[in-house]
């Protein structure tokens, strides 16, 4: 592996963003998710719940459990979450394929509870209310320290989220779902998944 400044190459020959290291699911996860447009209640839901679980921890602690957390929350389904009881509450707290956090576990219910209620009368509202926030192209960054941790959209985003009842959704947790949504591309220039 090759390092110049904040970006890497890897064996393969490709650049990327210097964040990838050598893990293999890093570099699958930036190569084929991360800054690429995502759409969908269920698909988003799953990153906002995702996102509020990593609050403290590494990515890729997230990434490494995400085949856990999928079959414990029942693919985040929004109609299926929304229904959970303590005894469900119970059941993951003693889940260790995820993260064994009781806030995250009730939030990311009451966040289904509210979703399933709103969703219902307007299917593809959570999607809309995101995308909604898509700023204008900035420059691309070039280094790690140019790739901003809020902005003014993740805050304006967090607000709305919050103004609908959602928890643990604040600008810095915005920020980097639209950064896994693809609502923003931060991959660095030189990285071999910037786009033109």
């Amino acid at each position: 592996m090759i390092v110049r400044s904040d970006l890497l190459t890897a064996v393969d020959g490709r650049t990327r963003c210097g964040w990838v290291g050598d893990d293999d699911e890093y570099r699958r996860y930036h190569d084929e998710e991360w800054g690429r447009p995502l759409h969908g209640d269920r698909a988003l839901f799953e990153k906002l719940s995702l996102e509020a679980f990593q609050s403290g921890l590494s990515w890729i602690t997230i990434l490494r459990r995400r085949p856990g957390f999928r079959d414990a929350f029942d693919g985040f389904a929004i109609d299926v979450v929304c229904r959970y009881s303590e005894v469900d509450i119970a059941r993951l707290l003693g889940d260790d394929r995820i993260i064994r956090n009781r806030a995250k576990i009730v939030a990311t219910i009451g966040n289904a509870r509210i979703l399933n209620a709103w969703l219902e009368h307007e299917p593809g509202g959570l999607d809309a209310l995101i995308w909604a926030h898509c700023p204008h192209r900035a420059p691309r960054p070039n280094t790690l320290a140019e790739v901003p941790g809020i902005t003014p959209e993740s805050t304006a985003l967090a607000r709305a989220l919050k103004g609908r009842g959602l928890h643990f959704v604040g600008p810095t947790t915005a920020y980097a779902l639209m950064q896994s949504a693809g609502i923003v591309d931060d991959h660095l220039t030189g990285c071999w998944r910037a786009a033109p």
